[in-house]
């Protein structure tokens, strides 16, 4: 039995395994240090380039294929639509409360650049280059996966905003699925990002 399971030879797909220890490396430095003034550089660095050079050099493969494109455009734009007019008066209510105002009212300087510059990149990381590769091994399955450490990497924020990223993190990674593009997650974050912080600091009455 010992010699059946120690002597099996491992076969991992090297890019899902690449993808796998890089992500998790980006996100741990992430947490741990900044090298520029600006996180949202920070993370464009991280988050952006780092992936898209493994994505051009490492694994000789066009960024298309991880979502780098306008995919289904009608069907993303649409579907940003949808999304801003139904998340906004969840995101008023939910904005106005303690926690969310001592977390976000410091970030209203900056607006909108700093959040597109802290979630651009961000999108790309989770709806392209980790789903992308994890859709070619594990099919749908992949939609769950990638919104795992999505999730996690919002611990230390608001509870509330937490406790939800794993079910947003699946309807961020469905819709870059259903398009084939990071695009329209990533404006819908863009959205969510700055209507909060606009709403806790009391900048829209």
């Amino acid at each position: 039995m010992m010699n059946h399971l120690f002597g099996s030879r491992l076969q991992l797909d090297w890019k899902i395994s690449t993808v796998t220890v890089v992500s998790t490396l980006l996100l741990l430095i992430d947490y741990y240090h900044q090298f520029t003034p600006n996180k949202g550089i920070d993370r464009t660095i991280l988050y952006l380039f780092i992936p898209l050079f493994f994505i051009l050099v490492v694994f000789h493969e066009n960024p298309k294929d991880y979502g780098f494109t306008f995919g289904e455009w009608r069907t993303g734009l649409l579907a940003v639509v949808i999304g801003v007019v139904l998340m906004a008066p969840v995101l008023w209510a939910v904005a106005r409360g303690q926690a969310m105002q001592d977390y976000y009212k410091p970030l209203l300087g900056g607006l909108p650049w700093n959040t597109f510059l802290d979630l651009f990149g961000w999108e790309f990381f989770f709806r392209g280059f980790i789903l992308f590769t994890y859709l070619r091994r594990f099919g749908q399955d992949a939609l769950w996966l990638q919104a795992v450490p999505f999730a996690l990497a919002h611990i230390g924020k608001p509870e509330v905003e937490t406790l939800s990223t794993i079910f947003g993190g699946f309807v961020f990674g469905w819709l870059a699925y259903r398009t084939r593009s990071f695009i329209y997650p990533f404006l819908i974050h863009w959205f969510i990002a700055s209507f909060v912080i606009l709403v806790a600091a009391g900048a829209l009455g």
